[in-house]
């Protein structure tokens, strides 16, 4: 059948876990925002892909979904020369990286107590140890 679904403990997380992001109708998110980084930080889907222990196929469905939400590219392949091909961010993926990642990090500092309140509500299994 399918993929189990995962239980609301590990959905939502413990509160030593960083909440999650998500913006513009899920554009991008943090599972996104990470395949971006490491695109840019190794000029490869596969290695990202495989970093991320993800298979290269879903990899490229992520690109591609970004690619169709953003008015420009966010990745764009690089032509083979004497180290082969790969991948980089376009300047448009750059700048959604960058404006991703400020809007995570203040928002965390904005509402830190907030969510760790609302965690607080959550109806979580007890912890075992």
């Amino acid at each position: 059948m399918g993929k189990t679904r995962q239980t609301r403990g590990h959905r939502f997380g413990t509160p030593e876990r960083n909440p999650h992001l998500r913006v513009i109708c899920a554009t991008i998110g943090p599972g996104k925002q990470r395949l971006l980084a490491l695109i840019a930080e190794t000029q490869s889907i596969s290695e990202a892909a495989r970093r991320m222990k993800m298979g290269y196929k879903r990899a490229w469905q992520l690109i591609e979904a970004m690619n169709a939400c953003f008015r420009a590219p966010l990745v764009e392949s690089i032509a083979g020369g004497s180290h082969g091909g790969g991948s980089r961010l376009t300047a448009t993926g750059k700048r959604v990286l960058t404006l991703y990642t400020a809007i995570y990090a203040k928002s965390l500092a904005a509402s830190a107590g907030n969510l760790r309140r609302l965690h607080g509500l959550l109806n979580l299994p007890p912890k075992s140890g």
